[in-house]
């Protein structure tokens, strides 16, 4: 029964009981999987990859043969998977999803593989940490389209082996180095996803603005295309910002400014570069005099673990030309000098 000095939501609106729903509410049903790109013909990028991807699967098709194992690697972020569910799409196949780390057994594998139908694509992410014993029950399901089941313990135990239908599998890694040769090996095909251009990052953040109802002009998707770091799921990813900024601020299209300000106030500056980048440029230039420093006295400069620092931050200011490795230790470039805003002193040798 009621007490009556408690307050009943009576008086309330409508709108503030939606706003304490379980419910879903606004106009934001898109997510990340409806941002992927359903075919080939739709997927930005990667023009000599699709072309490769394209021929391969076709041909298989007009054999009327399911593909040979495919492997995909590069940096994470670049549409591995994304490219993975479209090889089912234009297959036309059902696609069953795992990953190297949860397959703890042999065990496992052999139940998912044990219930491949024919055709099938069976996708291991980050295959590269697949478990030994796991690994060499895939050489075997991979090209003899075999899995031996053990019944039984101890001296007693028999080896059982199931023939397996003929099926597809897809291995995403981001260290293709790790993966052991004979695993290498068995895949028929190898593609190498390589950062985007910035031409063709604009594309892709023009179509997941259309996809997301987001309005945006060419110079808004070049703003994002530069502090994107050629990866679309960090361009992705800033779009949603900037749309949650253009809401905030009542915008119904976004433009160079509204980007400007938004990443601004996410500390994401017009080369891509975050908080830890900039904080990691500081201390090369400004407490160790341009380098060279080694990692364990940047990363304690910075306040980070130094794997943080080194597989994080490194490979971009690397690969853009802010930072260089020498056998000594990191030293700034005159790029990082300039970004940064300041004059190196004259006993400092800056490299170019």
């Amino acid at each position: 029964m009621m007490d009556d000095n408690m307050q009943t939501n009576d008086g309330a609106r409508e709108e503030s009981l939606r706003m304490v729903s379980a419910s879903p509410m606004g106009a934001d049903q898109v997510s990340d999987e409806e941002l992927r790109p359903s075919g080939l013909d739709e997927f930005i990028g990667q023009p000599r990859l699709k072309a490769q991807m394209k021929l391969f699967l076709n041909a298989a098709m007009k054999r009327g043969v399911p593909p040979d194992h495919i492997l995909l690697a590069g940096p994470p972020g670049l549409g591995k998977t994304t490219l993975a569910m479209i090889v089912a799409n234009e297959l036309e196949s059902p696609i069953r999803i795992t990953s190297g780390p949860a397959i703890q057994h042999a065990g496992d594998l052999a139940s998912i593989l044990s219930s491949l139908e024919e055709g099938e694509v069976l996708f291991i992410d980050e295959i590269h940490r697949l478990p030994r014993a796991a690994e060499e029950l895939l050489y075997i399901a991979m090209e003899d389209f075999r899995v031996d089941v053990v019944v039984g313990k101890g001296p007693g135990a028999s080896s059982i082996p199931l023939t397996l239908p003929r099926f597809t599998v897809v291995g995403a890694t981001t260290r293709e180095g790790m993966l052991p040769s004979p695993l290498r090996a068995r895949f028929g095909f190898t593609a190498h996803l390589d950062f985007y251009p910035k031409d063709e990052m604009r594309k892709l953040i023009l179509r997941s603005a259309g996809v997301l109802g987001v309005s945006i002009d060419e110079d808004a998707a070049d703003q994002l295309a530069r502090r994107s770091r050629g990866t679309p799921r960090i361009a992705n990813r800033l779009l949603r910002r900037v749309r949650d900024w253009a809401v905030v601020h009542d915008l119904d299209h976004v433009d160079a400014t509204a980007v400007q300000e938004a990443l601004d106030l996410y500390q994401i500056d017009v080369e891509g570069l975050d908080r830890l980048d900039i904080a990691v440029l500081r201390a090369i230039c400004g407490s160790f005099n341009g380098g060279p420093v080694g990692l364990n006295n940047l990363a304690a400069m910075v306040g980070e673990e130094s794997e943080t620092v080194e597989t994080v931050c490194e490979p971009y200011l690397v690969r853009e030309g802010f930072l260089v490795r020498t056998p000594k230790g990191r030293v700034a470039t005159s790029r990082a000098w300039e970004h940064l805003g300041i004059t190196p002193p004259d006993d400092v040798n800056v490299l170019f």
